[in-house]
């Protein structure tokens, strides 16, 4: 199996690039997000996963093992082959992914070329309880996967995070979305005021909220 490439890059198309190792050049298909970062004549190093059928062997490259870790939880999912995986990678990140996910923000998973409703509601109700929700502060900054130990096989980490009560943030997430907002902003504007105001009842949340995003609008 391979596991990692490094060489030059010799081409990029729209969805896989070619490295050139030695001399042997291999072609890598990837996210746009991971095609996006690389550079003809540039020296990379792509971590890949191998898939070997009885008519192809193909490579699959990733810029970081989180986005890797990602493939292999999304391929996991009954309806979620190779391709639609890397489409879905190309739209979002991983911290964007377990956003989603612990929202049920299926019309994020929608925007990816080949997902559609009941695939994208199948995703977000098979993955649910495999990702934890991370408070806003956290999630744009640290991955959502970490190892145990080098070497070992990567795990769904919880990072550290406020006691929050995921009832009221429901509560004041659908009043938002009731109002016109999308899921995912909503959700994130929810799980914000909640850290920040844990006694607060849903009305008093509903308008930090509506706060929060008259104040994004002002910027």
């Amino acid at each position: 199996m391979i596991a990692k490439l490094r060489g030059i890059i010799d081409t990029v198309g729209e969805d896989s690039c070619i490295i050139d190792v030695n001399g042997v050049g291999y072609q890598v298909a990837a996210s746009a997000k991971t095609l996006g970062k690389l550079n003809v004549g540039a020296e990379t190093t792509l971590l890949t996963i191998m898939t070997v059928r009885e008519d192809d062997i193909s490579l699959f490259g990733f810029a970081d093992v989180w986005e890797k870790e990602w493939f292999n939880t999304l391929t996991k999912v009954q309806g979620v082959g190779a391709k639609v995986c890397l489409s879905i990678l190309s739209v979002l990140t991983p911290s964007q992914l377990a956003q989603a996910i612990s929202a049920q923000d299926k019309a994020s998973f929608c925007r990816a070329s080949g997902v559609g409703p009941k695939l994208a509601a199948r995703i977000v109700t098979e993955l649910k309880d495999k990702i934890v929700t991370v408070p806003v502060a956290v999630s744009n900054s640290q991955p959502i996967l970490a190892a145990k130990e080098e070497g070992a096989p990567l795990e769904i980490k919880e990072l550290p995070a406020s006691d929050v009560d995921y009832g009221k943030n429901e509560d004041v997430t659908s009043a938002l979305v009731n109002l016109g907002y999308q899921r995912l902003e909503a959700y994130r504007a929810a799980t914000k005021v909640l850290a920040e105001n844990p006694e607060a009842n849903i009305a008093t949340l509903i308008r930090l909220a509506l706060k929060e995003f008259v104040s994004k609008d002002m910027q």
